[in-house]
């Protein structure tokens, strides 16, 4: 028995070595000088033979590689290949679920409809094989956005190295998700009914509990509180504006309708998310200094009249109507499509968009939307060193191969149980 209980011990062992994600990077204790790179500072500047050096997880100095000033640390030539700030992953349940067809490990969305109260990064799993799979393509911070219900809950800005949530945590509940009913509904066709877009006739009913809800939760806030009501305390964040709502919406109307009731309502903050057709509500949006958040560009038309490239040119339709855009995922297999972010920006930019103006929806912009551009989203001085180099384009999926990546200054492993049965099946094939 003493013996099968050891035995037992030491494969469980053994198997969660295999399983487990790699062990967090140290904290940066030596230097880097990065020389020779063309720099893409997630602004809309590119330098070229750039220099960048860092220190205690902060970047110290970027500039041309020709200034005589005295490298710091460890030099690493660079010379033909490109740099980046580290991309952001928008709106994304990332690490809330690992096996979709395992309800156990799903902790996606509540039992619920007004669950402002609930918090993702209590869910996020640190440990998840999926998260790892992101930063070999230079995704290195997430927003852990919850899905389900009327009022989701709050979302958490991660950097995607870490050994628990407390660690990975760039800004905790950072806003309030959203999703704003269909103003248009279809008809059911497997129930024989028209298949067509109609007007959902619960629409303004659905509007009206929502502003019901907000109404008695500044009413509980406006009291002595005698009775503690959790979903109601939380929602004083984004009606003092010190936390962002994002509504998950798409069509004119609604868009026009969701903004108008937050203003309302006395919701300072806004950002849409989806935002398909923002660009008829352009002078709306950009009075009120709302952004917009797209889904990802690979994706069918929402109209059946609708242009096939529609999808692909959204993000230079928005940028030309001067809306500040951000790039998010959302949606079918989006967990593990995160990884393909930087390649849903090319697309935006083999479509129209100019090429920087498309690292800037997943860097800078990102950034600015999520309210971490004091610390993240450009290559500048004094803010985090999370950056990566590419041997090539990083939008490209073809030349998009990182050789070094770094959060806060510490050298990440880009290695994932993806990279390890690539090379073990291309040895394989090289061995015959």
């Amino acid at each position: 028995m003493k013996v099968k209980l050891i035995y037992s011990l030491v494969c469980f062992l053994f198997l969660g070595n295999i399983l487990a994600q790699q062990t967090p990077a140290p904290k940066q204790t030596q230097d880097y000088s990065i020389e020779g790179a063309t720099a893409h500072l997630g602004n809309g500047e590119v330098i070229e033979n750039s220099l960048i050096m860092f220190s205690n997880g902060k970047i110290k100095f970027v500039g041309s590689a020709k200034m005589k000033i005295a490298r710091m640390g460890t030099v690493i030539d660079a010379k033909g290949k490109h740099v980046y700030p580290g991309f952001i992953a928008a709106n994304t349940s990332l690490g809330l679920a690992e096996i979709d067809a395992v309800r156990a490990t799903r902790d996606v969305d509540e039992v619920g409809t007004m669950l402002p109260h609930i918090r993702s990064i209590i869910a996020y799993n640190t440990e998840s094989k999926v998260v790892e799979t992101m930063r070999p393509n230079g995704v290195l911070m997430a927003q852990v956005a919850p899905r389900g219900g009327v009022i989701s809950g709050t979302s958490s800005i991660v950097q995607l190295d870490a050994w628990n949530w407390e660690d990975a945590s760039i800004k905790t509940d950072d806003g309030i998700h959203m999703n704003w009913p269909n103003a248009f509904s279809r008809g059911r066709w497997w129930m024989g009914e028209d298949p067509g877009l109609k007007p959902n006739k619960d629409y303004q009913k659905n509007i009206e509990e929502f502003k019901d809800f907000f109404a008695n939760a500044k009413s509980y806030l406006a009291s002595n509180k005698s009775t503690k009501n959790l979903p109601y305390e939380s929602l004083q964040g984004v009606l003092n504006g010190s936390q962002k709502m994002f509504v998950h919406v798409s069509g004119k109307k609604g868009i026009t309708d969701a903004v108008n009731t937050c203003k309302e309502l006395g919701i300072k903050n806004i950002v849409i998310v989806r935002g398909q057709e923002a660009e008829k509500v352009a002078d709306l949006l950009n009075a009120n200094n709302i952004p917009v958040i797209l889904e990802r560009a690979h994706r069918l038309p929402n109209g059946e009249d609708t242009d096939y490239d529609r999808p692909y040119r959204a993000a230079k339709i928005l940028a030309d109507a001067g809306i500040l855009v951000g790039l998010g995922m959302e949606g079918e297999m989006e967990r593990m499509s995160t990884r393909n972010l930087p390649f849903y920006a090319g697309t935006y930019a083999a479509y129209g968009l100019d090429k920087e103006k498309a690292v800037q929806l997943i860097t800078g912009n990102n950034a600015k939307i999520l309210g971490i551009d004091d610390k993240v989203g450009t290559l500048e001085v004094g803010k985090d060193a999370t950056l990566f180099i590419s041997e090539g384009d990083a939008l490209d999926m073809r030349t998009n191969i990182l050789n070094e990546a770094f959060i806060q200054g510490r050298k990440i492993s880009l290695e994932s149980h993806q990279t390890k049965l690539w090379k073990r099946y291309s040895d394989k094939y090289k061995n015959q």
